[in-house]
């Protein structure tokens, strides 16, 4: 007798849940390649089970996560955090000596000698005194505190605290704006909307390279009139997806355009240590600042963001990150610190992580050779686009940066009429069909904003050099196919 009042009772929290849902988080766009995810993890069971396919192994490229796509983890890294989570290696002859005395730093930080302890809000004191060298060597001199750098659990973490100062959230005022290169990573723009904001899209411009152009930016700005009010302008150098690099000018006059319209600057870097162009230098946004000076260093507010997480390290799981904090107001950082408190500290081994990242081996330590082995062979992962160049109907911008490819497709009229037939994006179509047919798993452009009546692709860069040639390999013969099914 009492079953049906009480699943009655279930339905209606259902449905009062659904009725008290912030606007804001219903007005996240929905991931349109869920369906990719939900039949790449299907077809991962079924070659699991034997089911007979054209291909052994699903080859996932669709992550800027190069230890899924096969990259092996960095020696030196993996030894350090072994020691600290087994002290016991840190006195045995197992480990080399600098490994050791890493180990035995970084564990000298832990309140109890352990990995397992809490760490300041803002992480580990010496640690962050460690970026804030480094930060220090890498931008020529030009000084960086360690009060104005917090360590969080990955970068994006750290971007939505920073906005979540930015956005106004009275129901009076305007909504909060803030431009946003398209394409962008789309979860970055769902947690901008998310937290009240408005994303306004500025086009990076595809013919010359994804080059950013101050003109586009002073359209969207005007575009915003009457939507929101923009507060922040939010920079990705090395693009994700585009692999675009920005030069000096160019940032100078980001920079100026930013100091003239009163925008908090948000530069994403975290793919600073992966620049391949022969022409290409990754400069950070707080060096140029700096090298700008009086009174453009003095006022331009910005928030620089890095990961132990992306680029050359590449450890996704780990989750560390870091924010630098110049010209914020001091009113305004007691405000961030409280922001950063709420889940008491990043991840130990992710603030471990980031020191390595920071402090690598230097020449003359014994783990120094491998290390520089390693670090050595960043090029080959711009090789790739020569075959992608070469397909019919294909045509991807130089890689200068980061760790992704995004060609675009000139996809037949054909198959996009199929596409609309399915109700799906033609590039979505497309990566569906890849998935399918030659177990090659890429993200369609559509997730990232892309300009009406073009189509891309992205995938990662940065795997072995085996599973490369595979995926080139099923590239050409899947698309060599699609294109004669639907000439």
């Amino acid at each position: 007798r009492s079953l049906v009042p009480q699943k009655v009772q279930k339905n209606h929290r259902k449905m009062s849940a659904l009725q008290e849902m912030s606007p804001n988080v219903r007005n996240i766009k929905q991931l349109q390649y869920v369906a990719l995810i939900r039949r790449a993890s299907q077809i991962k069971e079924e070659l699991r089970q034997k089911v007979r396919k054209p291909y052994k192994e699903m080859i996932d490229v669709c992550w800027g996560d190069p230890h899924r796509a096969g990259v092996k983890p960095l020696t030196f890294v993996r030894q350090v955090l072994a020691a600290c989570l087994y002290p016991q290696l840190v006195d045995s002859d197992t480990l080399p000596v600098d490994v050791r005395q890493r180990a035995r730093m970084l564990l000298r930080g832990c309140a109890g000698g352990s990995v397992g302890s809490y760490t300041a809000p803002a992480g580990t004191s010496e640690i962050v005194h460690g970026i804030s060298e480094f930060i220090t060597r890498r931008d020529g001199g030009a000084p960086s505190y360690p009060e104005n750098i917090y360590i969080s659990p990955g970068s994006q973490w750290a971007l939505q605290n920073i906005i979540n100062v930015l956005v106004n959230s009275e129901p009076s005022s305007p909504k909060t704006g803030v431009l946003t290169p398209l394409p962008c990573y789309s979860t970055t723009i769902s947690s901008m909307v998310g937290l009240g904001a408005v994303a306004v899209p500025y086009s990076l411009c595809e013919e010359r390279g994804w080059e950013l152009q101050v003109e586009e930016l002073q359209r969207a700005l005007e575009s915003a009139k009457g939507v929101c009010k923009p507060v922040a302008l939010y920079i990705v150098n090395p693009g994700n997806p585009t692999g675009y690099v920005q030069s000096r000018k160019s940032m100078q006059e980001v920079i100026r355009f930013a100091s003239e319209k009163r925008l908090f600057l948000l530069a994403d870097e975290v793919y600073q240590d992966c620049v391949y162009g022969d022409n290409s230098e990754f400069v950070s946004y707080k060096r140029v600042l700096a090298e700008m000076g009086p009174p453009l260093s003095d006022t331009v507010e910005l928030a620089s963001f890095h990961s132990a997480s992306k680029g050359f390290m590449g450890e996704c799981g780990l989750r560390g990150g870091y924010v630098e904090l110049v010209n914020m107001d001091p009113a305004v950082m007691k405000y961030i610190y409280t922001l950063f408190s709420a889940d008491s500290c990043a991840p130990v081994l992710g603030q471990f992580a980031l020191d390595l990242l920071t402090s690598p081996p230097q020449p003359g330590d014994p783990s120094y050779p491998l290390y520089r082995q390693v670090r050595g062979s960043d090029d080959q992962f711009a090789g790739c686009l020569i075959v992608v160049n070469s397909l019919p109907g294909f045509s991807c911008q130089p890689v200068e940066g980061g760790v992704f490819a995004f060609p675009r497709m000139h996809l037949p009229p054909a198959a996009i009429h199929k596409a609309t037939e399915m109700g799906m994006q033609p590039d979505l179509f497309y990566c569906a069909r890849l998935l399918e047919e030659a177990g090659v798993f890429v993200i369609p452009g559509c997730e990232y904003g892309q300009k009406e009546g073009t189509y891309h692709i992205r995938f990662c860069i940065m795997v072995q050099e085996d599973i490369m040639e595979e995926l080139l390999r099923r590239l050409t013969s899947f698309h060599t196919q699609f294109m004669k099914d639907f000439s």
